[in-house]
């Protein structure tokens, strides 16, 4: 496969991920077009041994973070907004998605990133902490406390999620 043909293929996984970090489809296609022109700048740092995949989260998640020094907040999808989901029997799922989506965005940008990148995007633990920059022991810990968060919000334990440390 050529190096053009992979980053093609990237593409869908790139824009689920944006739009799941970003909450608005606009602003994600935005933030996918400038990962590739970013990647196509930067082609010749790409190690050839290495995945593309966490390669490209890796610019994304920079760039992301750098949206986010001059961002608004993230606006929520009206539920025909909602992304179509395979049918199933249910009359609530546009309510959960729209529950579920709202939950992830209280979590904090650290710990809904870990929980994306290993839950939706199936990222290795260790793809996941080269990917944003951090250790891996980091990426353990952020994503069990994003799992935690986010159960506590889904179950209406809505209240701030404090811990006490003692000194």
């Amino acid at each position: 496969m050529s190096s053009r043909d992979a980053v093609i293929a990237e593409i869908p996984r790139l824009r689920r991920y944006a739009r799941a970090l970003t909450g608005d489809t606009s602003t994600a296609d935005d933030l996918v077009q400038e990962t590739l022109e970013r990647a196509m700048q930067k082609w010749r740092l790409w190690r050839r041994d290495r995945d593309l995949r966490p390669w490209l989260f890796s610019i994304m998640h920079n760039l992301h973070i750098d949206q986010l020094r001059h961002a608004r907040p993230i606006d929520y999808y009206a539920d025909e907004d909602l992304p179509d989901l395979p049918h199933r029997p249910e009359q609530l799922d546009s309510l959960e998605i729209r529950d579920l989506d709202r939950a992830l965005a209280l979590l904090p940008l650290e710990q809904r990133e870990v929980l994306l990148l290993v839950g939706l995007e199936e990222l290795s633990y260790k793809e996941v902490a080269a990917t944003l920059g951090i250790p891996l022991g980091s990426v353990m810990s952020r994503l069990s406390r994003a799992r935690s968060r986010l159960k506590a919000i889904l179950s209406g334990e809505t209240g701030p999620h404090l811990q006490v440390v003692r000194s």
